[in-house]
Protein backbone atom coordinates (compact mmCIF):
# COMPACT_ATOMS: atom_id res chain seq x y z
CA UNK A 1 0.00 0.00 0.00
CA UNK A 2 2.84 2.40 0.83
CA UNK A 3 4.49 1.63 -2.53
CA UNK A 4 1.24 2.36 -4.35
CA UNK A 5 0.89 5.62 -2.40
CA UNK A 6 4.44 6.59 -3.35
CA UNK A 7 3.81 5.83 -7.04
CA UNK A 8 0.56 7.81 -6.96
CA UNK A 9 2.31 10.76 -5.30
CA UNK A 10 5.09 10.77 -7.89
CA UNK A 11 2.50 10.72 -10.67
CA UNK A 12 0.57 13.58 -9.04
CA UNK A 13 3.75 15.64 -8.68
CA UNK A 14 4.76 14.92 -12.28
CA UNK A 15 1.35 15.86 -13.66
CA UNK A 16 1.25 18.99 -11.51
CA UNK A 17 4.68 20.15 -12.71
CA UNK A 18 3.68 19.44 -16.28
CA UNK A 19 0.47 21.46 -15.77
CA UNK A 20 2.41 24.37 -14.28
CA UNK A 21 4.74 24.47 -17.25
CA UNK A 22 1.88 24.14 -19.71
CA UNK A 23 0.04 27.03 -18.11
CA UNK A 24 3.25 29.07 -18.22
CA UNK A 25 3.62 28.40 -21.96
CA UNK A 26 -0.02 29.31 -22.60
CA UNK A 27 0.34 32.47 -20.53
CA UNK A 28 3.44 33.64 -22.46
CA UNK A 29 1.84 32.72 -25.77
CA UNK A 30 -1.32 34.72 -24.98
CA UNK A 31 0.71 37.60 -23.62
CA UNK A 32 2.80 37.79 -26.77
CA UNK A 33 -0.31 37.70 -28.92
CA UNK A 34 -1.92 40.51 -26.93
CA UNK A 35 1.18 42.66 -27.17
CA UNK A 36 1.50 41.89 -30.85
CA UNK A 37 -2.12 42.93 -31.52
CA UNK A 38 -1.67 46.16 -29.55
CA UNK A 39 1.59 47.03 -31.30
CA UNK A 40 0.14 46.19 -34.72
CA UNK A 41 -2.84 48.47 -34.11
CA UNK A 42 -0.53 51.25 -32.96
CA UNK A 43 1.70 50.79 -36.00
CA UNK A 44 -1.32 50.80 -38.33
CA UNK A 45 -2.40 54.07 -36.79
CA UNK A 46 1.05 55.57 -37.40
CA UNK A 47 1.04 54.33 -41.00
CA UNK A 48 -2.40 55.79 -41.61
CA UNK A 49 -1.41 59.21 -40.27
CA UNK A 50 2.10 59.57 -41.69
CA UNK A 51 2.93 62.09 -44.38
CA UNK A 52 5.58 59.84 -45.90
CA UNK A 53 4.65 57.65 -48.85
CA UNK A 54 3.91 54.11 -47.65
CA UNK A 55 6.89 52.23 -49.09
CA UNK A 56 9.35 49.78 -47.65
CA UNK A 57 12.21 52.24 -48.08
CA UNK A 58 10.37 54.90 -46.04
CA UNK A 59 9.70 52.64 -43.03
CA UNK A 60 12.89 53.79 -41.22
CA UNK A 61 11.83 57.40 -41.73
CA UNK A 62 8.25 56.81 -40.63
CA UNK A 63 9.27 55.08 -37.39
CA UNK A 64 12.47 56.96 -36.70
CA UNK A 65 10.93 58.98 -33.88
CA UNK A 66 8.13 56.56 -33.06
CA UNK A 67 9.71 53.10 -32.63
CA UNK A 68 11.39 53.91 -29.32
CA UNK A 69 8.16 55.37 -28.00
CA UNK A 70 6.26 52.22 -29.08
CA UNK A 71 8.80 49.99 -27.35
CA UNK A 72 8.53 51.96 -24.13
CA UNK A 73 4.74 52.01 -24.19
CA UNK A 74 4.41 48.28 -24.78
CA UNK A 75 7.58 47.28 -22.86
CA UNK A 76 8.77 45.13 -25.72
CA UNK A 77 11.58 45.29 -28.24
CA UNK A 78 10.42 46.11 -31.76
CA UNK A 79 12.31 45.29 -34.99
CA UNK A 80 11.17 46.13 -38.51
CA UNK A 81 12.63 44.23 -41.48
CA UNK A 82 12.14 44.55 -45.19
CA UNK A 83 10.46 41.80 -47.14
CA UNK A 84 13.82 40.09 -47.69
CA UNK A 85 14.52 39.85 -43.98
CA UNK A 86 17.04 42.66 -43.67
CA UNK A 87 16.75 44.84 -40.57
CA UNK A 88 15.53 48.36 -41.29
CA UNK A 89 15.09 49.81 -37.82
CA UNK A 90 15.12 48.59 -34.24
CA UNK A 91 14.09 50.02 -30.90
CA UNK A 92 17.43 48.95 -29.41
CA UNK A 93 19.52 51.04 -31.79
CA UNK A 94 22.14 49.95 -34.29
CA UNK A 95 24.91 49.66 -31.73
CA UNK A 96 23.02 47.15 -29.56
CA UNK A 97 20.84 45.26 -31.98
CA UNK A 98 20.18 41.75 -30.66
CA UNK A 99 21.28 38.85 -32.80
CA UNK A 100 17.73 37.54 -32.72
CA UNK A 101 16.50 40.59 -34.64
CA UNK A 102 18.74 40.29 -37.67
CA UNK A 103 18.62 38.98 -40.22
CA UNK A 104 15.52 36.85 -40.71
CA UNK A 105 16.43 33.40 -41.97
CA UNK A 106 15.11 32.31 -45.37
CA UNK A 107 13.27 29.43 -43.75
CA UNK A 108 11.24 31.78 -41.57
CA UNK A 109 10.53 34.01 -44.60
CA UNK A 110 9.14 31.04 -46.51
CA UNK A 111 7.01 29.99 -43.52
CA UNK A 112 5.53 33.48 -43.22
CA UNK A 113 4.79 33.62 -46.94
CA UNK A 114 3.20 30.18 -47.03
CA UNK A 115 1.10 30.52 -43.87
CA UNK A 116 -2.50 31.63 -44.14
CA UNK A 117 -2.18 34.05 -41.21
CA UNK A 118 1.09 35.47 -42.59
CA UNK A 119 2.51 35.06 -39.10
CA UNK A 120 5.07 32.85 -37.42
CA UNK A 121 6.39 32.46 -33.89
CA UNK A 122 9.93 31.14 -33.55
CA UNK A 123 10.86 29.42 -30.27
CA UNK A 124 14.51 29.46 -29.26
CA UNK A 125 16.61 28.89 -26.12
CA UNK A 126 19.76 30.95 -25.67
CA UNK A 127 21.96 30.64 -22.56
CA UNK A 128 19.22 28.72 -20.80
CA UNK A 129 16.62 31.40 -21.50
CA UNK A 130 13.55 30.77 -23.68
CA UNK A 131 12.66 33.34 -26.37
CA UNK A 132 9.57 33.72 -28.52
CA UNK A 133 10.06 35.80 -31.67
CA UNK A 134 6.91 36.84 -33.45
CA UNK A 135 7.08 37.59 -37.20
CA UNK A 136 4.19 39.18 -39.11
CA UNK A 137 3.66 41.41 -42.15
CA UNK A 138 3.26 45.20 -41.97
CA UNK A 139 0.70 46.26 -44.56
CA UNK A 140 -0.34 49.58 -46.07
CA UNK A 141 -3.88 50.86 -46.26
CA UNK A 142 -4.47 48.64 -49.25
CA UNK A 143 -3.20 45.55 -47.37
CA UNK A 144 -0.02 45.42 -49.42
CA UNK A 145 2.99 44.07 -47.48
CA UNK A 146 5.51 46.79 -46.65
CA UNK A 147 7.81 44.92 -44.28
CA UNK A 148 8.07 42.38 -41.51
CA UNK A 149 7.42 43.17 -37.85
CA UNK A 150 9.58 41.20 -35.42
CA UNK A 151 8.83 41.20 -31.71
CA UNK A 152 11.43 39.30 -29.61
CA UNK A 153 9.84 38.21 -26.34
CA UNK A 154 11.80 36.74 -23.44
CA UNK A 155 9.83 34.34 -21.26
CA UNK A 156 10.17 35.23 -17.59
CA UNK A 157 10.07 31.83 -15.84
CA UNK A 158 11.32 32.72 -12.34
CA UNK A 159 7.78 33.25 -11.07
CA UNK A 160 6.63 29.85 -12.26
CA UNK A 161 9.82 28.19 -11.11
CA UNK A 162 9.24 29.61 -7.63
CA UNK A 163 5.65 28.43 -7.80
CA UNK A 164 6.78 24.93 -8.76
CA UNK A 165 9.37 24.94 -6.00
CA UNK A 166 6.84 26.08 -3.41
CA UNK A 167 4.35 23.54 -4.69
CA UNK A 168 6.87 20.72 -4.36
CA UNK A 169 7.75 21.82 -0.83
CA UNK A 170 4.11 21.97 0.22
CA UNK A 171 3.36 18.74 -1.61
CA UNK A 172 6.29 17.04 0.11
CA UNK A 173 5.11 18.21 3.51
CA UNK A 174 1.56 17.06 2.83
CA UNK A 175 2.81 13.77 1.41
CA UNK A 176 5.05 13.15 4.40
CA UNK A 177 2.16 13.85 6.75
CA UNK A 178 -0.14 11.58 4.72
CA UNK A 179 2.53 8.88 4.55
CA UNK A 180 3.08 9.03 8.31
CA UNK A 181 -0.67 8.98 8.90
CA UNK A 182 -1.18 6.07 6.51
CA UNK A 183 1.63 4.09 8.16
CA UNK A 184 0.12 4.62 11.60
CA UNK A 185 -3.36 3.85 10.33
CA UNK A 186 -2.14 0.74 8.53
CA UNK A 187 -0.30 -0.37 11.64
CA UNK A 188 -3.34 -0.01 13.90
CA UNK A 189 -5.64 -1.59 11.33
CA UNK A 190 -3.31 -4.51 10.72
CA UNK A 191 -2.80 -4.94 14.47
CA UNK A 192 -6.54 -5.00 15.00
CA UNK A 193 -7.25 -7.32 12.08
CA UNK A 194 -4.37 -9.70 12.68
CA UNK A 195 -4.50 -9.74 16.47
CA UNK A 196 -6.01 -13.20 16.63
CA UNK A 197 -3.73 -14.52 13.90
CA UNK A 198 -0.70 -13.13 15.70
CA UNK A 199 -1.77 -14.81 18.94
CA UNK A 200 -2.18 -18.13 17.13
CA UNK A 201 1.15 -17.67 15.38
CA UNK A 202 2.97 -16.96 18.66
CA UNK A 203 1.36 -19.94 20.35
CA UNK A 204 2.27 -22.24 17.46
CA UNK A 205 5.83 -20.88 17.49
CA UNK A 206 6.09 -21.49 21.24
CA UNK A 207 4.54 -24.97 21.05
CA UNK A 208 6.98 -27.58 22.31
CA UNK A 209 6.64 -31.32 22.46
CA UNK A 210 8.31 -31.61 25.85
CA UNK A 211 6.32 -29.02 27.81
CA UNK A 212 2.74 -28.16 28.66
CA UNK A 213 1.28 -25.86 26.02
CA UNK A 214 -1.50 -23.40 26.80
CA UNK A 215 -4.71 -23.31 24.82
CA UNK A 216 -6.05 -20.19 23.14
CA UNK A 217 -9.35 -18.83 24.51
CA UNK A 218 -12.03 -18.26 21.89
CA UNK A 219 -13.44 -14.74 21.79
CA UNK A 220 -17.03 -14.10 20.75
CA UNK A 221 -15.96 -11.30 18.39
CA UNK A 222 -13.71 -13.59 16.37
CA UNK A 223 -14.68 -14.62 12.87
CA UNK A 224 -15.70 -18.17 11.95
CA UNK A 225 -12.36 -18.78 10.25
CA UNK A 226 -10.42 -17.66 13.34
CA UNK A 227 -12.63 -19.76 15.63
CA UNK A 228 -12.09 -22.79 13.40
CA UNK A 229 -8.33 -22.22 13.45
CA UNK A 230 -8.24 -21.79 17.23
CA UNK A 231 -10.35 -24.93 17.72
CA UNK A 232 -7.97 -26.90 15.52
CA UNK A 233 -4.98 -25.57 17.48
CA UNK A 234 -6.52 -26.43 20.85
CA UNK A 235 -7.31 -29.94 19.61
CA UNK A 236 -3.73 -30.30 18.43
CA UNK A 237 -2.50 -29.21 21.89
CA UNK A 238 -4.60 -31.92 23.57
CA UNK A 239 -3.33 -34.62 21.24
CA UNK A 240 0.23 -33.36 21.51
CA UNK A 241 0.12 -33.43 25.30
CA UNK A 242 -1.31 -36.94 25.31
CA UNK A 243 1.30 -38.18 22.86
CA UNK A 244 4.08 -36.44 24.78
CA UNK A 245 3.10 -38.12 28.03
CA UNK A 246 3.01 -41.55 26.44
CA UNK A 247 6.27 -41.03 24.61
CA UNK A 248 8.01 -39.58 27.66
CA UNK A 249 6.93 -42.50 29.83
CA UNK A 250 8.03 -45.00 27.24
CA UNK A 251 11.36 -43.27 26.65
CA UNK A 252 12.08 -42.98 30.36
CA UNK A 253 11.41 -46.64 31.00
CA UNK A 254 13.35 -47.80 27.97
CA UNK A 255 16.27 -45.46 28.60
CA UNK A 256 16.68 -46.34 32.25
CA UNK A 257 16.33 -50.10 31.61
CA UNK A 258 18.91 -49.96 28.86
CA UNK A 259 21.12 -47.80 31.02
CA UNK A 260 20.88 -50.23 33.94
CA UNK A 261 21.81 -53.17 31.73
CA UNK A 262 24.81 -51.46 30.21
CA UNK A 263 26.06 -50.03 33.49
CA UNK A 264 25.82 -53.45 35.14
CA UNK A 265 27.58 -55.09 32.21
CA UNK A 266 30.38 -52.51 31.91
CA UNK A 267 31.09 -52.02 35.60
CA UNK A 268 30.43 -55.32 37.39
CA UNK A 269 32.70 -57.47 35.21
CA UNK A 270 35.99 -55.73 36.07
CA UNK A 271 35.16 -55.05 39.73
CA UNK A 272 36.13 -58.43 41.21
CA UNK A 273 39.52 -58.88 39.47
CA UNK A 274 40.38 -55.24 40.15
CA UNK A 275 39.65 -55.64 43.85
CA UNK A 276 41.60 -58.94 44.14
CA UNK A 277 44.57 -57.51 42.29
CA UNK A 278 44.77 -54.40 44.46
CA UNK A 279 44.41 -56.43 47.71
CA UNK A 280 47.05 -58.94 46.61
CA UNK A 281 49.42 -56.13 45.66
CA UNK A 282 48.79 -54.53 49.03
CA UNK A 283 49.66 -57.73 50.95
CA UNK A 284 52.76 -58.77 48.99
CA UNK A 285 54.44 -55.49 48.19
CA UNK A 286 57.17 -54.75 50.77
CA UNK A 287 59.78 -52.24 49.52
CA UNK A 288 62.63 -50.97 51.63
CA UNK A 289 61.33 -47.46 51.67
CA UNK A 290 59.66 -46.99 55.04
CA UNK A 291 57.09 -44.57 53.55
CA UNK A 292 56.15 -46.58 50.54
CA UNK A 293 53.73 -48.77 52.45
CA UNK A 294 51.70 -45.80 53.51
CA UNK A 295 51.65 -44.51 49.94
CA UNK A 296 50.57 -47.81 48.53
CA UNK A 297 47.99 -48.19 51.26
CA UNK A 298 46.48 -44.76 50.49
CA UNK A 299 46.49 -45.49 46.78
CA UNK A 300 44.85 -48.88 47.28
CA UNK A 301 42.19 -47.46 49.59
CA UNK A 302 41.39 -44.82 47.00
CA UNK A 303 40.98 -47.36 44.24
CA UNK A 304 38.88 -49.64 46.44
CA UNK A 305 36.69 -46.72 47.44
CA UNK A 306 36.20 -45.78 43.78
CA UNK A 307 35.36 -49.39 42.93
CA UNK A 308 32.82 -49.47 45.75
CA UNK A 309 31.31 -46.30 44.36
CA UNK A 310 30.94 -47.78 40.88
CA UNK A 311 29.61 -51.01 42.34
CA UNK A 312 26.91 -49.21 44.32
CA UNK A 313 25.92 -47.18 41.25
CA UNK A 314 25.78 -50.30 39.11
CA UNK A 315 23.72 -52.15 41.70
CA UNK A 316 21.38 -49.22 41.99
CA UNK A 317 20.86 -49.07 38.23
CA UNK A 318 20.45 -52.83 38.01
CA UNK A 319 17.64 -52.66 40.55
CA UNK A 320 16.08 -49.79 38.56
CA UNK A 321 16.75 -47.38 41.41
CA UNK A 322 17.89 -43.79 41.13
CA UNK A 323 21.00 -43.49 43.25
CA UNK A 324 22.38 -45.04 46.47
CA UNK A 325 20.92 -43.56 49.63
CA UNK A 326 22.85 -40.68 51.10
CA UNK A 327 25.23 -41.55 53.95
CA UNK A 328 26.11 -38.08 55.22
CA UNK A 329 29.21 -37.69 57.36
CA UNK A 330 31.22 -34.75 58.59
CA UNK A 331 34.22 -34.33 56.29
CA UNK A 332 36.65 -31.82 54.83
CA UNK A 333 35.64 -30.97 51.27
CA UNK A 334 39.17 -29.80 50.40
CA UNK A 335 40.73 -33.06 51.50
CA UNK A 336 38.13 -35.28 49.79
CA UNK A 337 38.44 -33.38 46.50
CA UNK A 338 42.22 -33.69 46.62
CA UNK A 339 41.88 -37.40 47.42
CA UNK A 340 39.55 -37.87 44.44
CA UNK A 341 42.13 -36.26 42.14
CA UNK A 342 44.87 -38.67 43.23
CA UNK A 343 43.55 -41.46 41.01
CA UNK A 344 44.28 -39.41 37.86
CA UNK A 345 47.75 -39.66 36.34
CA UNK A 346 47.48 -36.69 33.99
CA UNK A 347 50.24 -34.20 34.68
CA UNK A 348 48.19 -31.21 33.59
CA UNK A 349 45.63 -31.41 36.41
CA UNK A 350 46.16 -28.50 38.86
CA UNK A 351 44.46 -28.25 42.25
CA UNK A 352 43.94 -25.02 44.25
CA UNK A 353 42.16 -24.40 47.55
CA UNK A 354 41.60 -20.92 48.95
CA UNK A 355 40.95 -22.33 52.45
CA UNK A 356 42.84 -25.12 54.16
CA UNK A 357 39.62 -26.88 55.10
CA UNK A 358 35.88 -26.60 54.47
CA UNK A 359 33.93 -28.76 56.92
CA UNK A 360 30.42 -29.91 56.02
CA UNK A 361 28.13 -32.92 56.18
CA UNK A 362 27.87 -34.77 52.89
CA UNK A 363 28.08 -38.26 51.42
CA UNK A 364 31.77 -38.94 50.75
CA UNK A 365 31.06 -41.37 47.91
CA UNK A 366 28.75 -38.97 46.11
CA UNK A 367 31.17 -36.04 46.47
CA UNK A 368 33.94 -38.15 44.98
CA UNK A 369 31.53 -39.16 42.22
CA UNK A 370 30.96 -35.50 41.35
CA UNK A 371 34.68 -34.71 41.15
CA UNK A 372 35.76 -37.78 39.22
CA UNK A 373 32.97 -37.43 36.68
CA UNK A 374 33.70 -33.74 36.00
CA UNK A 375 37.45 -34.27 35.77
CA UNK A 376 37.07 -37.31 33.52
CA UNK A 377 34.81 -35.33 31.19
CA UNK A 378 37.39 -32.53 31.16
CA UNK A 379 40.16 -34.97 30.21
CA UNK A 380 38.08 -36.41 27.40
CA UNK A 381 37.26 -32.88 26.16
CA UNK A 382 40.93 -32.02 25.55
CA UNK A 383 42.10 -33.26 22.14
CA UNK A 384 45.41 -35.06 21.71
CA UNK A 385 46.61 -32.26 19.44
CA UNK A 386 46.38 -29.64 22.21
CA UNK A 387 49.97 -28.45 22.83
CA UNK A 388 49.34 -27.21 26.36
CA UNK A 389 46.50 -29.15 27.99
CA UNK A 390 45.31 -27.83 31.32
CA UNK A 391 42.62 -28.76 33.85
CA UNK A 392 42.12 -26.54 36.88
CA UNK A 393 40.22 -27.72 39.97
CA UNK A 394 39.52 -25.03 42.52
CA UNK A 395 37.76 -25.27 45.90
CA UNK A 396 36.72 -22.25 47.94
CA UNK A 397 34.13 -21.05 50.40
CA UNK A 398 31.74 -18.22 49.64
CA UNK A 399 29.16 -17.09 52.17
CA UNK A 400 27.72 -20.39 53.48
CA UNK A 401 28.45 -22.42 50.35
CA UNK A 402 31.26 -24.68 49.28
CA UNK A 403 32.13 -24.08 45.65
CA UNK A 404 34.05 -26.35 43.30
CA UNK A 405 35.29 -25.25 39.86
CA UNK A 406 36.49 -27.67 37.19
CA UNK A 407 37.88 -25.81 34.18
CA UNK A 408 39.53 -27.18 31.02
CA UNK A 409 40.90 -25.79 27.76
CA UNK A 410 39.28 -28.46 25.61
CA UNK A 411 37.01 -28.32 22.59
CA UNK A 412 34.08 -26.80 24.49
CA UNK A 413 30.40 -27.59 24.16
CA UNK A 414 28.59 -26.81 20.92
CA UNK A 415 25.45 -24.69 20.96
CA UNK A 416 23.22 -27.59 19.91
CA UNK A 417 24.38 -29.69 22.89
CA UNK A 418 24.22 -27.02 25.61
CA UNK A 419 20.52 -27.50 26.29
CA UNK A 420 20.90 -31.30 26.54
CA UNK A 421 24.12 -31.52 28.51
CA UNK A 422 22.39 -32.72 31.70
CA UNK A 423 20.14 -35.31 30.05
CA UNK A 424 20.54 -38.77 31.71
CA UNK A 425 21.84 -40.79 28.78
CA UNK A 426 24.98 -42.58 27.73
CA UNK A 427 27.80 -40.96 25.83
CA UNK A 428 28.54 -41.90 22.24
CA UNK A 429 32.09 -42.95 23.16
CA UNK A 430 32.95 -46.60 22.73
CA UNK A 431 34.31 -46.96 26.27
CA UNK A 432 33.75 -45.59 29.74
CA UNK A 433 30.74 -45.35 31.97
CA UNK A 434 29.14 -42.56 29.96
CA UNK A 435 26.43 -41.82 32.50
CA UNK A 436 26.57 -38.18 31.55
CA UNK A 437 26.01 -35.25 33.84
CA UNK A 438 22.40 -36.09 34.66
CA UNK A 439 23.30 -38.15 37.74
CA UNK A 440 25.74 -35.47 38.93
CA UNK A 441 23.01 -32.87 38.61
CA UNK A 442 20.65 -35.05 40.66
CA UNK A 443 23.25 -35.51 43.42
CA UNK A 444 23.90 -31.77 43.63
CA UNK A 445 20.21 -30.88 43.64
CA UNK A 446 19.53 -33.45 46.38
CA UNK A 447 21.74 -31.27 48.58
CA UNK A 448 19.87 -28.12 47.45
CA UNK A 449 22.90 -27.14 45.45
CA UNK A 450 23.39 -26.02 41.85
CA UNK A 451 25.63 -26.96 38.95
CA UNK A 452 26.18 -24.52 36.09
CA UNK A 453 28.65 -24.21 33.26
CA UNK A 454 30.14 -21.74 30.85
CA UNK A 455 31.59 -22.91 27.57
CA UNK A 456 33.02 -21.43 24.41
CA UNK A 457 33.35 -23.66 21.41
CA UNK A 458 37.02 -24.41 20.74
CA UNK A 459 38.27 -22.70 23.93
CA UNK A 460 37.08 -24.84 26.82
CA UNK A 461 34.44 -25.33 29.50
CA UNK A 462 34.09 -24.35 33.16
CA UNK A 463 31.72 -26.16 35.54
CA UNK A 464 30.74 -24.58 38.86
CA UNK A 465 29.25 -26.76 41.64
CA UNK A 466 27.70 -24.94 44.60
CA UNK A 467 26.88 -26.99 47.74
CA UNK A 468 25.39 -25.49 50.90
CA UNK A 469 27.53 -26.07 53.98
CA UNK A 470 25.66 -28.22 56.53
CA UNK A 471 27.05 -28.29 60.06
CA UNK A 472 24.14 -29.83 62.00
Amino acid sequence: MIVLTLIASVLIATVSIYQFRKEARIYHQDRLERKEDAITQHINYILSTTTYPLTTENLPLIFKDKIQELANIHALEINIHDLKGNLLISSKGNFSIDSLARPISPIILKIIQSSTSKRFVDLRQIDGQRYRSSYSYLKDTKFKPLGILNLPYREETSFYENEVKNFLIRFGQVYFFMLLTSIMLAYFLSSYITKSLQTISERIYDTRFNKKNEKIPIEASSSKEIISLITAYNGMVDKLEESAEKLAQSEREQAWREMAKQVAHEIKNPLTPMRLTVQSFQRKFDPNDPNVNQKVDDYSKTLIQQIDTMSSVASAFSNFATMPAQQNETLDVVKVVQLALDIFNEYYIYFEAEQQEIITKIDRTQLIRIITNLVKNAIQAIPDTEPAPKIEVKVYKENNNAKIIVKDNGIGISMEHKNRIFEPKFTTKTSGMGLGLGIIKNIVENYNGTITFQSENGKGTEFLVTLPIINT
